[in-house]
């Protein structure tokens, strides 16, 4: 199966259903947490090895890894989570303004409403993978674009915050903003996640192939070193 084909419906909820089995470890992430994980993995600060982030897939600890049934179920597995990635990487890459996140729904009081606290604390754990390089974004100008990812998403926040995200309309519309800041936030990352060029500098200067040669042989240069350049 390559990686550039999406998953089926059937294959999202084999993959959602091995996550929530006794296979995954209790503290494997949801569908919707790994979504959110994934993405900021994907338009993070840096390019980040599928060997780092795959395995805080299946919980804090990596000795707890997924028991798999045996070498196919967990080639499978492995793969849908790669296409799965992918998913997200193309579309930041062509069309980064269509990016839906796998934000779940439920309905009070009638309504339908968007809870995204566990999309988001999935996106914050992707985050931690290199706290350092996300400093950059929050001492920004573009820092507003986190808040609505931090407040519902971050192990901790202010007591004054709370009815932001306790109340499910409130909730409802930060999760909206998530959806809204996310292009904005992966353009800000963009510039900064290709490697600049470097610029070889000659230390010393260019030995003309007629000079003598700098060794002090008294032979000229393209005679003596620099016979094999």
């Amino acid at each position: 199966m390559q990686l550039d084909q999406p998953l089926s419906d059937k294959e999202f909820d084999d993959l959602d259903k091995f996550l929530l089995s006794d296979s995954s470890p209790e503290d494997a992430m949801t569908m919707d947490m790994l979504h959110g994980y994934l993405t900021a993995v994907a338009i993070g600060p840096e390019p980040i090895m599928p060997a780092e982030w795959l395995p805080r897939v299946w919980g804090d600890d990596p000795k707890q890894g997924p028991k798999f049934k045996n070498a196919k179920e967990e080639d499978r597995i492995l793969n849908l989570i790669m296409r799965f990635m992918n998913e997200i990487l193309v579309t930041f890459e062509v069309a980064p303004k269509e990016f839906e996140p796998l934000f779940v729904e439920h309905e009070v009081d009638g309504e339908r409403l968007i809870d995204a606290e566990s999309w988001c604390w999935g996106f914050c754990e992707g985050m931690e993978i290199r706290p350092e390089s996300w400093e950059e974004i929050f001492d920004s100008e573009q820092a507003p674009l986190m808040n609505p990812i931090m407040l519902l998403g971050a192990d901790e926040i202010e007591e004054e915050d709370l009815p932001l995200v306790e109340d499910p309309k409130s909730a409802h519309k930060l999760a909206l903003e998530v959806e809204a800041n996310l292009p904005l936030i992966h353009r800000f990352w963009v510039p900064r996640r290709k490697a600049p060029v470097q610029t070889l500098k000659r230390e010393e200067p260019k030995v003309g192939r007629n000079d003598d040669c700098p060794c002090g042989s008294g032979k000229k240069y393209k005679k003596c070193c620099g016979a094999d350049s």
